[in-house]
């Protein structure tokens, strides 16, 4: 089934935790879409990591840092997905 919707916006939903990822909402998506969705949750991880926080604002970092936090869990859901299945990323 292909993407509904732009994939980027997939990836910083992923990172707001609007969208959880799992093995069984991954069964949905063919190898083709986890290729897109990985490589923009690489272009998400990019600009959140980029943005510059002052060191006061300690609740800002921790937003951040759950944010970056929830993009490298989904990123291992997915590969650990495709290693099953033995889907080349």
């Amino acid at each position: 089934m292909a993407i509904s919707g732009n994939p980027k916006k997939i990836a910083q939903d992923i990172s707001e935790g609007i969208v959880l990822v799992s093995t069984s909402m991954l069964k949905r998506f063919n190898a083709a879409d986890m290729k897109i969705i990985i490589s923009n949750m690489g272009i998400v991880s990019r600009e959140l990591r980029a943005e510059q926080i002052p060191l006061e604002d300690v609740m800002a970092l921790k937003k951040k840092n759950m944010k970056i936090s929830r993009m490298n869990q989904a990123e291992m859901i997915i590969r650990a997905h495709c290693k099953k299945l033995r889907i080349p990323i």
